[in-house]
């Protein structure tokens, strides 16, 4: 009988494909292999197997599979679960999960661009196919497999590539552009190996004429503990040589042509290999010992706690324990973390516990390294603890017993584009409870929807009031700009106390945070003479002006244009800068304090993951004085000098048009704030805006977060919004707007015909055109007490039929469940 097997590809349609095996292939094929299918006309992918069976499909001819890649399964059958659950939440389809799930070293298909590694020396004898492929791509270095294909008058290639790819002979484009290269640092050693007590007394008196060398060479021999003789010489990085003995390159190089000191260079690796010094727990103190016994009182009872705990009241220890509590037990930890800002300094923190059971998964990753890790997960060998991001639930677990969100409330657990349009803290609780897990979320300022549930007994509900070592909240003083602004008392966009605060801080020699949430340097450029407004033309916004690019980028689809001379409009040449973004207000605080050291952290700042390092080391370690961010810098870091805290405009959040907005906006602030003063003595935040007397302004000056929960919850029950209704977003987009109109009102008027008021608009989100679509969006406002499952099905026929509708061709149409 012929055998045949369900799979999903990766792209995103609904519905799995059945494929017949050929004679051979029968006995290699197990469920969650990856096989090699052909798919429309002379494409190929690779597939994931979901079943495999005897009955053949009606209506249609299979076609063969080509090959077989895997030996053992990449998917593992409760993973599979996880995505089926993902797919039908979220209303997308089960190729656009597998997609967003596995690394694209894993899912080759005809349009992955492929690049010739110089480098490689082929140990074994390659195939003809392998040969033929390298002698095309030593010609032209970087092609698709398609053109490899016609080049070569060759037939699927697929698995000749994969080897390849294995072999390190080729590399898949999407890794190349991020070069990964090993991180290199250059440290200092005696010329010739060795140093003679006699010789260095003889250097010391050479170098009397020379006395800058002198120090760098009496420091060096101090660093380097020679004097400590029988000890082999510590190793002594060149940079850190320069810093402690406060010499230039110039002294440093006339010893290295003296033939005194040579340079080498040491690789610093990545995926961590070596001796680790393991370090023992902190123990905890009184108040995390309490929180961590009504942890565990909490996880008999109930599956996910919520640990409500102010900034810096030391969550991470508790954590730490009770990873050690689970580990004991022989079970595996996942814990989230919002932001790969955030990786870096929790990373220090975890490898001194655990050491090398920790694997670290986030998107600025080379591909290879995620494939790597990937692997590993599936054999025995895996990683005990897994430290991510959201994408890092997507991974091969075994034996998972317990889930760490932390920061929970954070909104960069949502996924925006492309589909799964996934929640990683909801998604979390559904992968832990398939494997009988606990939960743990972490907060200082939970969401009022996590909230809702720890305080409606869904959840369990931990506090934690004592900052550690009783540390001091921040004191908050609040300033009106717009008062000052009336006044002519601005300095641009800082007010006076500010300023003052500022320089009192740098005299101490403490550190300061600026927080502003547009990056750039002015959000809009305006003509002085006619109002002109030079807007993006494949997007309905303004464009931000880059002064160290010295160009107009639209931050919705990254396209950049040249600065005008003159207004196109009315020829005036008087183009003003409108607004504070990141940029400028850099370049304002070096005019006001050129002394200072200021550094910059925001989306073009940190573009790779050793800019975003490099940035908080420096910080760390005092050789930046100012910080200036986006929302980057509330993020749970924790620098122990800082004691200014700068919110230079509240309003820029609270206006946004959005229900979470003031619920946002209190998030960031408490968060920012809580950056302040930490070890010993207390922080001053200046909270400066044009409205003081909103509530959740006075809110944020007195940490009240019930306060605003309150609120917050008595508005939305009024106005129908989470936690009492569920929310579903329509989006539709097509280049032409009379025919994106007309669809939006046809799929409106069905979704109303089934769900009655439940349904509002259609209406233009802020921005109507994004990319050269036009936008419009439809809300859903589901009560709790419907069943989703209806919902959901009604939902999909919809935007089935608008789909299949002859007058709506090439529309877009997707759904946002739960959108943040």
């Amino acid at each position: 009988m012929k055998k045949f097997v369900d799979v999903i590809v990766p792209l995103p349609i609904a519905g799995q494909y059945t494929y017949s095996l050929p004679a051979g292939m029968e006995e290699m094929v197990q469920t969650g292999c990856r096989v090699v299918v052909p798919f429309g006309r002379k494409k190929y992918y690779t597939a994931i197997v979901t079943k495999v069976h005897y009955a053949a499909p009606e209506g249609y001819e299979t076609k063969d599979i080509e090959e077989v890649l895997d030996s053992e399964p990449v998917l593992l059958p409760r993973q599979f679960e996880f995505w089926e659950w993902l797919a039908s939440y979220y209303l997308c389809t089960l190729g656009d999960v597998y997609k967003a799930a596995i690394p694209s070293g894993m899912k080759l298909e005809s349009e992955t661009l492929v690049e010739y590694n110089p480098d490689f020396e082929a140990t074994a004898p390659l195939t003809e196919k392998e040969q033929r492929i390298l002698d095309l791509l030593s010609r032209d270095t970087e092609q698709c497999v398609t053109q490899l294909e016609k080049a070569g008058g060759l037939k699927n290639i697929l698995p000749a590539i994969k080897s390849l790819l294995d072999k390190e002979a080729i590399f898949v484009k999407e890794e190349l552009k991020r070069n990964y290269k090993p991180r290199t640092e250059a440290r200092v050693k005696f010329a010739g190996g060795g140093m003679e007590e006699t010789h260095l007394q003889q250097l010391f008196n050479d170098l009397s004429r020379a006395p800058k060398q002198l120090a760098l060479l009496m420091k060096y021999v101090e660093l380097s503990g020679w004097a400590a003789q029988g000890s082999t010489l510590k190793e002594v990085t060149k940079k850190v040589l320069l810093e402690k003995s406060g010499s230039s390159s110039a002294a440093f190089n006339g010893l290295v042509e003296k033939g005194v000191f040579e340079v080498y260079h040491q690789e610093i690796g990545r995926l961590d290999k070596g001796q680790l010094t393991v370090a023992d727990v902190n123990p905890l103190n009184t108040a995390q010992q309490q929180a961590y016994d009504a942890i565990l009182r909490s996880f008999n009872e109930k599956n996910v706690c919520l640990l409500h705990g102010v900034t810096s009241s030391g969550k991470t220890e508790i954590y730490i324990h009770l990873i050690q509590e689970v580990l004991k037990t022989g079970k595996r930890v996942l814990y989230l973390l919002p932001e790969i800002a955030l990786t870096t300094q929790i990373t220090e923190r975890l490898k001194r516990v655990f050491g090398h059971r920790l694997g670290i998964y986030h998107s600025k990753f080379p591909d290879a390294e995620r494939v790597e890790i990937w692997r590993k997960q599936l054999g025995e060998e895996g990683y005990d603890v897994i430290l991510g991001v959201r994408s890092s639930i997507f991974l091969p677990y075994k034996n998972l017993g317990l889930v760490i969100v932390d920061e929970e409330h954070e909104n960069t657990y949502k996924q925006q584009d492309p589909a799964p349009r996934y929640h990683a803290r909801s998604s979390a609780i559904v992968l832990a409870s398939m494997f009988g897990a606990k939960v743990l979320l972490g907060t200082a300022t939970p969401g009022v929807e996590s909230y809702f549930n720890a305080t409606s007994g869904k959840y369990g509900l931990v506090e934690l009031k004592e900052r550690y070592k009783d540390i001091r909240l921040p004191h908050i003083e609040l300033v009106d700009i717009k008062l000052l602004a009336h006044r002519k008392q601005m300095q641009g966009p800082f007010s006076p106390t500010l300023v003052r605060e500022i320089n009192a801080a740098l005299e101490r020699k403490e550190q300061v945070i600026l927080f502003q949430n547009r990056r750039g340097f002015a959000p809009m450029m305006e003509c002085h003479t006619c109002g002109w407004v030079p807007k993006c033309k494949n997007c309905d916004v303004s464009l931000t002006y880059h002064k160290g690019l010295n160009q107009l980028t639209c931050h919705y689809c990254g396209y950049t244009y040249q600065v005008p001379r003159s207004c196109p409009a009315c020829g005036g040449v008087e183009l003003m800068n409108r607004g504070f973004g990141t940029e400028r207000i850099e370049d304002d605080i070096k005019l006001i304090f050129p002394e200072a050291k200021v550094a910059r952290m925001d989306l073009d700042t940190t573009r790779t993951r050793t800019a975003y390092e490099k940035i908080i080391a420096d910080f760390e370690q005092g050789k930046t004085d100012i910080l200036i961010g986006t929302q980057m810098v509330s993020k749970g870091l924790d620098f122990d000098h800082v004691s200014v805290v700068g919110i230079l405009n509240a309003d820029t959040m609270l206006n946004y048009p959005d229900f979470r907005s003031h619920e946002r906006a209190f998030q960031l602030m408490a968060q920012v704030s809580g950056r302040a003063g930490r070890k010993n003595k207390q922080g001053l935040v200046i909270l400066q805006t044009k409205s003081p007397d909103l509530p959740v302004i006075r809110q944020v000056m007195e940490n009240d977060y019930e306060q605003l929960y309150y609120d917050q919850l008595a508005e939305r029950q009024l106005f129908k919004y989470p936690p009492y209704y569920r929310l579903i977003y329509v989006y539709l987009k097509h280049r032409k707007e009379d025919v994106l109109n007309m669809a939006a009102d046809v799929m409106a008027a069905q979704l109303r015909t089934g769900l009655g008021d439940r349904v509002l608009g259609p209406d233009k989100p802020p921005v109507a055109r994004i990319q050269t679509l036009f936008i419009k969006k439809i809300m859903v406002k589901v009560e709790q007490s419907a069943s989703m499952a209806k919902v959901r099905e009604y939902l999909l026929a919809v935007q089935r039929a608008i789909i299949e509708d002859e007058r709506f061709r090439s529309l877009l149409v997707y759904y946002d469940v739960d959108p943040q």
